[in-house]
């Protein structure tokens, strides 16, 4: 199975985002990764659903939705009407986790559940046969352009042995910290999809550096 490449639009600029989800359309990426903060369950505050929405006219790619956010349930409506292909959540909110799966997918979106780091990887071990994929966070959540928190690898092999294990069909996405040598590490951990930001949007064409990327680890 070919990795697959989730440029993160929170390495991009918010006053010229069209020209940003341009570049990546014309990328060999397949997704766009829109990580939803709320200013509660991390410590910073980016978009809603509504952004999701208006950015949706622009782009044909997977957009792939991490909601690291409470209260998911009150709003997550919104983010299905909102465009999304994929929405994960975190283990770590309070919400019926269930119910949300459900929710999710009986319109027709994937789903998906996030893991911050300090959260043992067993925690997600009763959702694993209802969901589409794990989200390992590789930093702390929060903010961009963090470095890879290298303890995380074990986390990854142990999800993916036991979803070979048990024949699940779940891919497992790493969020944060990637670049070329930390991408390597985490495919050959088990990793199917990788969340990139900081390291794309801080080269000089966005298009090219996606590429480039996608050709590197495809290899």
């Amino acid at each position: 199975m070919k990795t697959i490449i989730s440029p993160s639009i929170l390495g991009g600029s918010f006053s010229n985002m069209e020209k940003t989800i341009s570049e990546l359309d014309k990328s060999k990426a397949e997704y766009i990764h829109f990580d939803v903060m709320d200013g509660d369950f991390v410590p910073n505050l980016t978009f809603g659903p509504q952004f999701i929405s208006n950015v949706r006219s622009h782009s044909n790619k997977i957009f792939d939705v991490h909601l690291m956010m409470n209260r998911v349930q009150k709003f997550i409506d919104d983010y299905i009407k909102a465009g999304s292909d994929i929405i994960s959540f975190h283990i770590e909110i309070e919400d019926d986790l269930k119910k949300l799966i459900s929710k999710i997918k009986e319109n027709n979106i994937k789903c998906g559940i996030a893991i911050k780091p300090k959260t043992p990887w067993d925690k997600i071990k009763p959702y694993l046969d209802e969901i589409d994929q794990v989200i390992v966070m590789t930093v702390e959540p929060g903010f961009g352009g963090q470095v890879f928190i290298n303890d995380q690898v074990d986390k990854i092999k142990n999800i993916s042995n036991y979803i070979k294990s048990k024949d699940l069909n779940v891919q497992i996405e790493i969020d944060g910290g990637i670049n070329y040598e930390t991408g390597k590490i985490c495919i050959e951990a088990g990793a199917d999809i990788l969340v990139a930001g900081s390291f794309l949007f801080n080269q000089d064409n966005l298009t090219i550096a996606t590429n480039n990327l996608i050709d590197e680890l495809g290899k």
